[in-house]
């Protein structure tokens, strides 16, 4: 059985969003089977007893409707259970999906719960994830209930808690992995549930798994991110993070064990619950201990504490993934061989289709729409992308031709597969509403008709808490304001060559505030200069990053389109 954490470690000293009602627990986690089939490592004991706590959520929430209690409070409550209340009204729910995946089954649960509580808007998170947003009191916890029951479980959907567990969208099918990451994804997310009961760990803790250099989960700038080699081995970063002081990760080894992946995971706490900030709340992420060890005292801390885990504990059991069986039925037509969103799996014979909703919204009509077209297709599933892209992976060529038709609707170039948070109205931390601006450059670009590739994806943050990614892309805009005649208006601050990919990841430099109304024509005229070029953005902005400067500044200057 897997050891759990020493009672010695530390607790924080000031209050932290948790899930109340499960802090307090310890119970052993062993592999349970839901009615739907699917395996979890939590105890049958470990679900009922919080599907009972959904009953004193339930209550809370109640209370909070009538103003019993405030936000702040309520927010400390329901955040461990994946809800918040919204920021004008309503209420948002965020389902935990490991790695990103969507069985059938699970979007055929999605698509009747929104058809029965008649969900709105859909977001598909950086996370990997989907969020059920403008939930009245009464659907929230009967959608916890009923996700639990077919073996989705929404405890750290929020709050201080470990979130969702990432991995490469499409590992396991990628021509170009070095190896299939999720079991191990899998595995550490389940063995840091084991860890959560009676323990505070780093606010948000984020870990990350990625099979090839292109690290779509950037795994390099999360609190703890392995990423896979090609001796079969991971190279594991530890201590980064976006947002307020942004820090990549540091690099820890290059030969951690795949079957020791848990022993990292349990390092990385232990590191935290020693040398963390249990002072100030802001403060309470793993990338500050940069600020108060540095690098090698992260590095040689860490590896002591992964030598007194291998001495001390049991690794968490790595469940084997059974290999695709599906057979080809033939090739693609000479007219599907040139679309983009096809991607050959490395897999003989087998496709992937790409779908990006704008802005990673998710029609409501969507997933019944999909379910349809795919629920006869053997082993097809769905894969969240952290940029908002869903994947429908395991196909042959015949069914390809109607996954492209029902997934019609989505971005069809580089640039509209832009990233966006949820924003202002809806998050309650939001400054501005990160979805308009992009929803307002995809129109305006769209009148100039540029090559694809000529403007590069860019990623969008309401707030600096960067859940659009922002400092990790080419061209990333973050909430801000900026004062013209006397009076602040809607703004964004303007990053430029942030890069995820290994090797050489790396954060992007601040250019300027510029205002929201002006944005849309910055970019146009930036499309305007590189396609005058023939090139595009990843190919010009090398050679004309003083180019880039002048039309940042020339625009920081506008106070009008």
């Amino acid at each position: 059985m897997p050891s759990f954490p020493d009672t010695k470690m530390k607790i924080l000293q000031f209050p932290l969003y948790s899930p109340f009602p499960l802090i307090i627990l310890g119970v052993w986690f062993i592999k349970f089977t839901t009615q739907k089939g699917a395996h979890t490592m939590l105890s049958q004991e470990l679900l009922q007893k919080f599907e009972d706590d959904i009953d004193i959520f339930e209550e809370k929430l109640h209370a909070f409707e009538a103003g019993e209690i405030d936000r702040k409070t309520f927010k400390g409550i329901s955040g461990g259970f994946g809800s918040y209340a919204q920021k004008e009204s309503g209420y948002m729910l965020r389902l935990r999906l490991p790695g990103g995946h969507i069985t059938k089954d699970t979007l055929k649960f999605l698509a009747d719960k929104i058809s029965e509580h008649q969900i709105s808007l859909l977001k598909l998170t950086t996370c990997q994830t989907i969020q059920f947003h403008n939930l009245s009191a009464d659907s929230v916890p009967q959608l916890v209930r009923d996700a639990l029951k077919t073996g989705i479980v929404t405890l750290g959907g929020g709050g201080d808690n470990p979130r969702n567990v990432m991995a490469s969208p499409l590992t396991g099918v990628a021509p170009d992995e070095t190896f299939d990451v999720f079991p191990y994804a899998k595995a550490a997310g389940e063995y840091l549930l084991t860890e959560m009961p009676g323990l505070h760990m780093p606010r948000k803790l984020k870990v990350g798994f990625s099979n090839t250099p292109a690290n779509e989960v950037h795994a390099t700038f999360r609190d703890l991110g392995f990423v896979a080699r090609e001796n079969g081995t991971f190279s594991v970063y530890c201590a980064g993070g976006l947002g307020p002081n942004p820090k990549l990760g540091v690099h820890i080894t290059d030969d951690a064990k795949p079957e020791e992946v848990s022993l990292y995971v349990h390092a990385m706490i232990r590191l935290f619950t020693a040398y963390g900030n249990y002072e100030s709340r802001a403060k309470s992420r793993t990338r500050y201990l940069q600020d108060t060890l540095g690098e090698e005292g992260i590095r040689s801390n860490f590896l002591q504490f992964v030598e007194e885990a291998r001495n001390t504990r049991t690794p968490w059991p790595i469940e084997s993934i059974e290999p695709i069986s599906k057979a080809s039925d033939g090739v693609l037509s000479e007219e599907l061989l040139t679309e983009k969103r096809i991607l050959p799996q490395k897999q003989d014979g087998l496709y992937t289709v790409s779908y990006h909703p704008l802005g990673g919204r998710l029609a409501p009509e969507k997933p019944a729409e999909i379910y349809e077209v795919i629920k006869e297709m053997p082993e097809t599933e769905l894969r969240i992308s952290p940029d908002g892209t869903l994947y429908l992976i395991n196909l042959t060529a015949k069914e390809v031709p109607a996954v492209l038709d029902v997934t019609s609707d989505g971005a069809a170039s580089l640039f509209e597969s832009s990233v966006s948070c949820i924003g202002v109205p809806i998050c309650q931390h939001g400054l501005r509403n990160s979805y308009a601006l992009l929803d307002a450059c995809i129109r305006r670009i769209r009148e100039e008709h540029f090559a694809d590739g000529v403007l590069p994806r860019i990623h969008v943050s309401g707030c600096p808490s960067s859940c659009g990614s922002h400092q990790a892309a080419g061209i990333g805009f973050v909430g801000h304001s900026k004062r013209v005649d006397g009076s602040m208006e809607s703004a964004f601050k303007l990053f430029v060559n942030g890069c995820g990919e290994e090797p050489g990841a790396h954060l992007g430099t601040e250019k300027g505030v510029i205002l929201e109304s002006v944005i849309p024509e910055f970019l146009a005229a930036l499309g305007t200069q590189i396609a005058a070029a023939d090139s595009t953005f990843d190919a010009w902005y090398p050679t004309h990053t003083e180019a880039f400067d002048a039309l940042a500044a020339e625009y920081a200057e506008k106070t009008a389109v």
